[in-house]
């Protein structure tokens, strides 16, 4: 009778404890954020943040993976069955996709978070070798003959569309709206493009791991990391008259919340970033920050630049992939690799 009632326990004991084990598994939520290339640290650091604001308030625990890659390679991998329970993207065309590609969100994604679904910005800059010796300070700097400009692919980053545009913004806005010389300027800046990575971090190591180029073209948060993780290379950050303005839109993905139960905690994940400590992240990675006391804080961080938009110089980003970036667009015809 004694064992069996050792053994009675010793059962009801494990079995608690497996329910332990279970009632804390249930509390252990997973978040899947599917991001375009250049936001790894920043994400990383404000996923801690989030974590704690969210055990802090709810006692639950959640766990935020990552997956980046170019922009619109990333949401093409959604549309064919990533299952990601929000997105952070560069591009509204790249969340537009998650509708139009596969109905994984409704078409109003962007009306539900302030802002049009953008809690920061972005522009592109220049990177340049130490001491600059090519001297590139402006976009007519890079049509130059012999200067070597790296940009990842239009095509399949976001990056690399922004670059784009900059360059056929500036020359569209400097001839007053002459569009053929504007494509003769973009084409002069392709003509001086060695190699096309398909994202803005296989750009980045291009440049400065394999020292191809004399300029790197990336997002301004980029360009910061390239100077820290560089630093004995003595790289230089450049700041051109005008550039683009780059809006960076973000989405709960609401087929996959629904499938994984995870939309309230996918919600509170998004507008974290629209809260001070948010804000504050952002502009700390060199996001420029929506709010005025997030960019109080770094008052020497962001150079003012005459920065003008999609819709001034392109017409909007549907009639820009249209136009520019679709098969048989623009890039196909002004860009000629090998040549």
């Amino acid at each position: 009778m004694r064992n069996w009632n050792y053994k009675l326990a010793s059962l009801l004991l494990g079995a608690t404890l497996l329910s332990g084990v279970r009632t804390v598994q249930a509390t252990e939520t997973p978040l899947l954020n599917v991001s375009y290339d250049v936001t790894r640290e920043f994400y990383k650091e404000f996923n801690t943040a989030f974590a704690a604001y969210w055990q802090d308030k709810t006692s639950n625990n959640v766990t935020i993976n990552q997956s980046h890659g170019g922009s619109s390679k990333q949401a093409q991998s959604v549309v064919n069955g990533l299952e990601a329970d929000v997105v952070t993207m560069n591009q509204p065309t790249d969340v537009d996709v998650l509708f139009s590609g596969a109905r994984l969100i409704p078409q109003n994604w962007a009306a539900r978070l302030p802002n049009h679904s953008v809690p920061y910005n972005s522009t592109i800059v220049f990177v340049v070798r130490q001491g600059n010796p090519k001297n590139i300070r402006t976009w007519e700097d890079l049509i130059q003959p012999g200067v070597s400009v790296i940009i990842p692919n239009p095509k399949t980053s976001g990056n690399g569309r922004y670059s784009y545009l900059a360059a056929w913004g500036h020359e569209l806005k400097k001839s007053a709206g002459d569009e053929q010389q504007a494509r003769e300027f973009v084409g002069k800046l392709f003509a001086n493009v060695p190699v096309l990575d398909t994202g803005g971090r296989g750009a980045t190591t291009t440049f400065a791991e394999r020292g191809i180029g004399d300029v790197l073209l990336t997002f301004e948060n980029e360009a910061a990391t390239v100077q820290k993780n560089f630093a004995d290379d003595g790289l230089e950050v450049v700041v051109p008259p005008d550039s683009i303005l780059a809006e960076n839109p973000v989405a709960w993905v609401d087929r996959y919340v629904q499938k994984h139960h995870t939309e309230a905690v996918s919600r509170a994940y998004l507008e974290f970033l629209y809260s001070d400590a948010g804000q504050e992240l952002a502009a700390k990675y060199y996001f420029r920050p929506k709010s005025q006391v997030a960019l109080d804080k770094f008052p020497d961080r962001f150079k003012p630049l005459d920065l003008f938009t999609v819709n001034e110089v392109a017409g909007g980003w549907d009639k820009a992939q249209k136009t520019h970036f679709a098969d048989g667009g623009i890039f196909d015809r002004i860009y000629q690799p090998n040549k």
